[in-house]
Parts: C-alpha cells; structure tokens; sequence
C-alpha cells in the first residue's frame, strides 16, 4: 500500500492505494486500522458525511475495497495522546501458545474466548497485534474473523498469495467452516438447514446488528445434533454463505437462539445458564478446511474447557433449565 502523503499527517488529506492485503476488506475496519487511535465512531461519522470516497466516490460503512483502489482519508483532529502501550506479555504469550498450525503461508490458532481478532471499539490488542508484537519481524495478515466472544479456528496470512488465495477461496464459498453452539430448546429435527436471508445494520457506534429480511443478503446454515442435555442440544453449524452473526441470528430465527447470546438470545435462559457456570456465548469455530495450490487444508480445535465443563454441569444439574422452559411454554398458551 503506497500513501500520497505521509501516514503521521493526520491534518492533511490523504490518498491512500489500496494493496492486495486489504482486497476484499469492508472500509470500516481498513480505517480502524489506517486511522489508529482514532474512535469507531468518528470514522462511522466521516463516512456518514461522505468525506471518505473511494475511486472519487462516497463510501458506505460495508464498502468493500478492492486492489488498486485510491482511498480518500479527510484530515482528522485528535487530541495528543500518549505512545500507546504494548500488549501484556501474559496476552501475547496466551496466542502465542494456541498457534495449532504454521507452513510458509499460513499460521492458525485456537483463538481463546475473550480476545478480539483485531484491535478497535475500545480494544487495543487484538489477536493479530498480540501476534505482531511476539513476531516483529514477520508479515502477518488477518485473513477471516471471529467475534470477539466465540473461540476457536482464526488463520492468518503469512504471504501476500496465502492472503489473496484464501480471501479468494471464503468467496466464492470453497472454504468449509464448521462451529460447535449450544441451541436452546430442542429443535423438530435432528439435522435440518436455515434458509433466510440476513440484513445487517451498523448502529451509531459501531455496534453491528442483523435480522432476517427479504431485503437481505441469502444466508444458509447447516445444523445437525450432537449431544442432548436438558433444556439443550449440542448442535454442529456448518456454513452455506459467511453473513456476520449468521450462526446467531439463523438459531435466534427458529426459536432456538444460542445459550449466552447477550445480543440475540433469551435473557431469562442466559441468567440460568450463568448461574451454572456459562459466561460467555456458547459458540467454537471447531473446523475450517480449503484448498490452495492443490494442497489441502485443515484445522480443527477441540471444545475448550470452560465450554465442557459447563456441559459437564448441565448434564447434572439442568433440569433448572427444563422446568424453566416449561414455564414459559405455559404462559404462552
């Protein structure tokens, strides 16, 4: 990426090109990043304004930027600030110790619940700076992302090919992702798909939320069970498209959202869960497989603990859970 003007002249206007590692990236987060230090919602505020534009054309917070792109930064005033201080060693070793997978183009981890794929929104460290800080001297690119919640598979780009190749393959829907959740209730049917176009919205803030809408993006997800608990079903979701929180919003459609989901899920269950040890939302990207160059890919990450021993706990004690579904099932009628 080549810049007109240097990148510590926040006062001027700059004219960034865009390289093939922000190929298909969304506006919002390659500012996040090109503006550091800058809040989310300054940048939401100048893309509102139509003062960021790409190729001479305002920008909308889902643009998606391209490779030879010419990117128009407006001039931002920040107050001075102090040098930003580097990740806690603790952090940095955590990632450092989940690396499942490393060649010359690829390195993936089992992203633990509780850190964020990228820095932003008030989070300084994410995993590819806590990543960045331990190997100074590499190249490493974000590929995909995970929410900041949901653990698990979370590869990186070591080679501007591995970048590109890999965006490339999620795009055109030849990469396969695989997730364990726990769903709330029992579905009809043991193995069944969601269909339902998802629409997804930017909240002044920042904060994303999606819904299904006729007027949205097609969405599938495959789900089929794996355990039984009471109250619960172990479900695995296997992607149809990549929408964000489609997991999420396709079991919260059915009437079976997933356990812990603080944004789309059931506040009464998620109080039960908590009181049985469940402190996050119960979601692990356990598989994602591709092919590049006529290699195959796999990375696979087991169930972390928090999330076995919580099922652990369900299996004794959740009938809790059972009567308060029964509850709620009387009320309804």
């Amino acid at each position: 990426m080549q810049t007109a003007t240097s990148p510590d002249a926040p006062h001027s206007v700059r004219q960034v090109e865009i390289g093939p590692e922000r190929d298909g990236q969304r506006i919002d987060n390659a500012l996040v990043t090109l503006l550091k230090g800058v809040p989310k919602s300054m940048i939401y505020r100048l893309l509102r304004t139509g003062q960021v534009r790409v190729n001479g054309k305002r920008a909308k917070p889902d643009t998606r930027l391209a490779a030879g792109d010419t990117l128009r930064i407006p001039p931002v005033r920040m107050a001075e600030r102090e040098p930003a201080k580097g990740p806690a060693a603790g952090l940095v070793s955590a990632v450092v110790e989940a690396i499942l997978f490393e060649d010359k183009h690829f390195l993936a981890i089992d992203k633990p619940a509780g850190i964020a794929s990228h820095g932003g929104s008030g989070i300084s460290h994410g995993a590819i700076e806590l990543l960045r800080a331990a190997r100074p001297n590499e190249h490493l690119e974000l590929v995909h992302r995970l929410d900041r919640d949901t653990s698990g598979v979370l590869v990186f780009a070591k080679t501007r090919a591995g970048l590109t190749g890999l965006q490339a393959a999620i795009r055109e829907g030849q990469v396969t992702k695989q997730y364990l959740c726990l769903m709330v209730g029992h579905p009809r049917k043991a193995k069944f798909s969601v269909n339902a176009a998802l629409q997804k919205s930017v909240l002044q803030g920042g904060e994303r939320m999606v819904r299904v809408s006729e007027g949205g993006k097609p969405s599938l997800t495959f789900f089929q069970e794996m355990e039984q608990y009471p109250g619960a079903r172990l479900m695995q979701a296997t992607l149809g498209t990549g929408r964000t929180h489609q997991i999420r919003v396709h079991a919260a459609h059915i009437g079976h959202p997933l356990a812990g989901d603080p944004k789309y899920g059931d506040k009464d269950m998620n109080k039960a869960f908590k009181e049985l040890g469940l402190d996050r939302l119960f979601l692990h990207a356990s598989h994602m497989g591709f092919e590049l160059d006529g290699r195959s890919y796999g990375f696979s990450a087991p169930l972390p603990d928090d999330l076995k021993q919580f099922l652990d706990v369900l299996a004794v004690k959740g009938n809790r859970i059972r009567r308060l579904q029964e509850k709620a099932r009387t009320h309804l009628e």
